[in-house]
């Protein structure tokens, strides 16, 4: 072989590896349909004009409340006599203090319940 059959083999050698490569795909002429009753996009939400502001009122003083009728309440912190929080909170005042167990038992909760009352 000479040097310019040499040359001709390598060129039909790369030429034949790009034959090997997929034809490429004519683009269809028609775009992108919708099926058949599938919902349309949502279009973009319009800008609101511009709110215009209101006219304040004359602001009334608040009425002040009759303590006398109404019943004194008990603090929210206050738990009621024989409720599960109490037995807890009992148990826990104790000098030796409460275990998990000892307070499982005492109010038929599960472990994590004890813990989320303790932490809350």
């Amino acid at each position: 072989m000479t040097n310019e059959t040499a040359a001709t083999v390598e060129t039909t050698a790369v030429a034949e590896q790009g034959a090997n490569a997929a034809p490429e795909k004519a683009s269809s002429k028609n775009g992108a349909s919708q099926k058949k009753g599938a919902p349309k996009a949502k279009k973009a939400a319009k800008t609101a004009a511009p709110k215009k502001e209101a006219k304040s009122a004359p602001k009334k003083a608040p009425k002040e409340k009759a303590e006398t009728s109404k019943k004194a309440s008990k603090p929210a912190t206050e738990s009621r006599d024989g409720s599960k929080k109490s037995a807890v909170i009992e148990l826990m005042r104790r000098k030796e203090g409460a275990t998990l167990a000892e307070i499982a038992k005492a109010t038929d909760w599960q472990n994590h319940s004890i813990r989320g009352f303790i932490s809350g």
